[in-house]
């Protein structure tokens, strides 16, 4: 690959995964870690599930930049509403305020985002905000350019009363499918799980996830690969 012929001062993309579940008392949001810069990975382990607040949380896709500077502008806010109100934000407040700055911008933004997180007025909620500013309430969300290959398998494998645990199993699954057919999806996997205890981050390496259909297993050599498909001799 020619490195001179690569536009390395591309906008940073994640092109990306995102992906948020209810479940049985409060919700699970889950993405990869994939930052690109054109064909050049500028980051393979950046973290797109960013704070809003104790109880809400954002997934991040499309113009890196974008999306940060949202999160940050909507942090701010979400503080001074807290000071003022003198408790945490509802995940719906939150929601429409990321789909106020994303519509108002929305010639300029071009940035996808999935709001989620719990609060003690109506429990676990994920919203939807994709390009242009609409806010849509769904019981799961995906987003990124790997969402194109999950909507039927969410469609099958989404089901209501999930526990906590079948809900991030499903949100690693989902994701780690979507690294492996996707090209701009990739590195590890990232969940953030909120409910009334509080909230939970674990993390998944690239190596521990499962490989999936045509996905070769770990070879040390291009010789291991080749004495492993080595084709039977001819018999005439």
């Amino acid at each position: 690959m020619d490195l001179n012929k690569m536009d390395l001062n591309a906008p940073h993309s994640m092109g990306t995964t995102i992906i948020g579940v209810t479940y049985n008392g409060g919700v699970v949001l889950g993405a990869d870690s994939r930052t690109s810069t054109g064909v050049y990975v500028a980051n393979r382990a950046s973290d797109k599930i960013t704070q809003l607040t104790d109880n809400v949380y954002v997934c991040r896709s499309g113009s890196a930049a974008d999306s940060q500077i949202v999160s940050d502008y909507v942090r701010y806010f979400l503080h001074q509403h807290t000071i003022q109100l003198g408790q945490p934000a509802t995940v719906k407040v939150a929601a429409n305020l990321v789909r106020l700055i994303s519509y108002n911008n929305k010639n300029m933004l071009q940035t996808g985002l999935i709001v989620g997180g719990w609060d003690k007025y109506e429990g676990g909620k994920i919203y939807g905000i994709p390009l242009g500013g609409t806010i849509i309430e769904q019981p799961f969300a995906i987003g990124g350019s790997g969402s194109s290959y999950l909507y039927g398998f969410f469609d099958q494998a989404w089901k209501e009363g999930m526990t906590k645990d079948e809900a991030e199993q499903l949100v690693v699954k989902a994701v780690s499918l979507a690294i492996a057919r996707d090209g701009a999806s990739g590195g590890v996997v990232r969940t953030v799980i909120i409910n009334s205890e509080g909230v939970t981050r674990n993390f998944y390496p690239g190596d521990k996830l499962p490989l999936w259909h045509e996905e070769l297993e770990p070879q040390n050599s291009l010789l291991d690969i080749l004495n492993t498909t080595s084709p039977e001799p001819m018999n005439i």
